[in-house]
Parts: C-alpha cells; structure tokens; sequence
C-alpha cells in the first residue's frame, strides 16, 4: 500500500507559459498606448472614415422603441407613430441589444425617451444606429447581414425615398 503525504507535494508551474502570457499583455498595452498617444493612425472610426472618404447619408429615419406589456417590442417611425415592427419574446434578440445599450447610454446621462433614435443608410451601404442625445452609434452593418437586414426592414420603402 502506497500512502502519500499530500502537504509534500510540490506543485510546479512552467515558466515558459507565464513568459508568453506576460509578453502578450505587455504587447497589447504597447499597442493600444501607441494607438492613444497617436503613433499609429485611428482606422476604426466610421464617422471619421466615412467623411474622410466623402460618404454621405442617403436615408435617415427616426425611431421610438417601446416595451410592451406582454414583452414584445414595438417599434415605431419618430414622426408619425406608424408601427414598423414588432418583436416578441424570444425574437429580435439583436434589436433588444442594440437598443438596449442605447438606452442605457441616455440612462447613465440623465435622459429620457422624448428624442427618438435615429437610423442612417450611408451611400456606401453602411448602416448605423445612432443617438442624437448621446452621440453613441452602432454600426448595424458590422454585425452581419442577418442582423443589417432586419434594420433594413425599418427603412422608408425604396420607392418612397
């Protein structure tokens, strides 16, 4: 019978591992210091890129999301009330995300509901939710075209613009 004593056991960590993992943090707070001092451009920025590169808006519509009481989310044009959509339990995940954060934003700031939001088709076919309040944006388009298709659908129809 082999009877070990567990308080002598040594417990080894490889060094080679903890290195590589510090290496990788190092690089990335390098990167991201000489983003922010300005060593390297900003490429990421849409608004800056799109007026670098002369894109405009082709479309805008206002929007008014509203939680109903039986969960579902409505989705309404700012100036005239007509329903655009409606997503109930368990739909429109990404709508619920988007414009949750959105909202929050305004939550954090002090404001309310009474501005409604504002979505954008660009000349490039970008797509962007934005709010007029806070500034914040999110680019619809960069999440897929599942998820740009179903803003999409909340714009005026084509051959109303």
């Amino acid at each position: 019978m082999i009877v070990r004593e567990y308080e002598k056991d040594e417990i080894t960590v490889h060094k080679v591992p903890l290195y590589l993992m510090g290496g990788m943090i190092a690089a990335s707070l390098v990167l991201t210091a000489s983003v922010t001092l300005g060593f390297f451009p900003r490429e990421a920025v849409p608004a800056e890129a799109r007026a670098a590169s002369g894109v405009t808006a082709a479309v805008t519509r206002s929007l008014r999301f509203f939680d109903e009481a039986d969960g579902t989310v409505r989705v309404e044009d700012g100036q005239s009330a007509e329903v655009l959509a409606r997503f109930g339990q368990g739909e429109g995940g990404f709508v619920r995300a988007t414009v949750r954060n959105l909202v929050h934003q305004r939550r954090i700031r002090g404001h309310g509901a009474e501005v409604p939001f504002e979505l954008v088709e660009w000349t490039n076919g970008g797509l962007t939710l934005r709010d007029p309040v806070t500034k914040a944006s999110i680019e619809v388009s960069s999440f897929g075209p599942d998820n740009r298709a179903v803003y999409a659908a909340m714009l005026p129809p084509r051959e109303a613009r």
